[in-house]
């Protein structure tokens, strides 16, 4: 059994098998050995990417729910398991008046991504770039609704990559818990003072194989929301040549449906600097999808991933690849970290 303040990690007897489970203490209470449970197992039964967890429902030995601190807000409403949450807009909270007195963003840099897998990269090259930078993390509710299932996150943390975190919408668990992404994106400024805001969902994306069918299709309306509040939002675009799917070969077609079809506004989108024949392949893409005129497009190096993954010792995987098996993917986020170092540095060469 492994467990923190949030989670307990344990192992479960199931008709004599044993397996893997996570339990969220807030929800079903502590476990202990010899616990008897109730577990989810459908995703494990359907071979989603949960790790092999499943999760605890129910706890017969420990009935008992916690339902603590202040809070009106409920998350996870409706269902058995609504939670009540301070969050920072409402008017028991310390923060509740900064939503009223609030302008605009002030050109604030919002870095928008869309996989879960993309967040350590960003955070890791910028941090290793200019350890001086100030990074907070806002998870959306398109994967993971616990921000505490995110071990990557935990993990930015004890090695003081990311300094805080916000959930928002139905997404918890994080140091700030805001109800949209608009008073999230509040939060980030006047809250947290963040130099950096990386935005993506928590693990987990859903996709159908179809154009719209996909959670991260957010992409595009968090983008609009940091540019109605006069924020700067760079756009983090989805690459790879190692996927065995077409639609996903070079800047995937999630990237370029969000940027066809959702988004309404524009951004700095940043393309990453890879060999002759891929990067034709993609000013193809770009040209094709009429992108260029749309959007600033702004092309950086982000080879030296390696060496800031390497020096804060992290292991990142993306849909099972490592760095050696899908280097464009990670190239393209150390891009995009770069460009954004470059845009808070006015421009300077390093």
């Amino acid at each position: 059994m492994r467990k923190d303040d949030s989670t307990t990690w344990v192992q479960v007897d199931i008709d004599g098998k044993l397996a893997k489970a996570v339990n969220y203490n807030d929800l079903t209470g502590s476990i202990n050995v010899n616990d008897n449970i109730i577990l989810n197992t459908t995703a494990v039964d359907l071979s989603l990417g949960t790790g092999g967890y499943h999760f605890v429902i129910f706890n017969y030995s420990n009935e008992s729910r916690r339902i603590h601190g202040n809070g009106h807000i409920m998350k996870l409403r409706y269902t058995p398991y609504q939670i009540k949450c301070l969050t920072a807009e409402e008017e028991a909270s310390p923060y509740h008046d900064l939503f009223n007195e609030f302008e605009d963003l002030n050109k604030k840099v919002f870095i928008v991504g869309t996989l879960h897998s993309m967040l350590a990269p960003l955070a890791s090259m910028i941090k290793w770039l200019n350890p001086e930078l100030k990074i907070n993390y806002l998870m959306t509710d398109g994967g993971a609704l616990p921000l505490q299932f995110s071990n990557t996150v935990k993990e930015l943390k004890e090695k003081n990559i990311i300094d805080k975190t916000i959930t928002i919408g139905h997404a918890f668990g994080g140091d700030i818990e805001c109800v949209n992404i608009y008073t999230g994106l509040i939060a980030a400024k006047e809250i947290l003072d963040s130099d950096i805001t990386i935005i993506a969902m928590g693990p987990g994306i859903v996709g159908t194989g179809t154009k719209f069918g996909f959670s991260g299709v957010e992409q595009g309306n968090i983008i609009d929301a940091v540019n109605n509040l006069n924020g700067t939002p760079f756009i983090v675009p989805r690459i790879s040549f190692k996927d065995s799917r077409e639609r996903h070969r070079g800047i995937s077609h999630h990237t370029l449906t969000v940027l066809t079809k959702i988004c309404n506004t524009n951004g700095k989108l940043i393309i990453p600097k890879l060999s002759d024949d891929k990067d034709q392949f993609i000013d193809k893409q770009l040209v094709d999808n009429k992108l260029l005129d749309r959007y600033e497009i702004i092309r950086e190096s982000g080879i030296d991933i390696v060496e800031a993954l390497k020096y804060f010792n992290l292991s990142i995987t993306t849909m099972g690849r490592g760095i050696k098996e899908d280097i464009d993917y990670f190239i393209t986020l150390g891009a995009v970290s770069r460009g954004v170092v470059r845009h808070l540095n006015e421009g300077e060469e390093y």
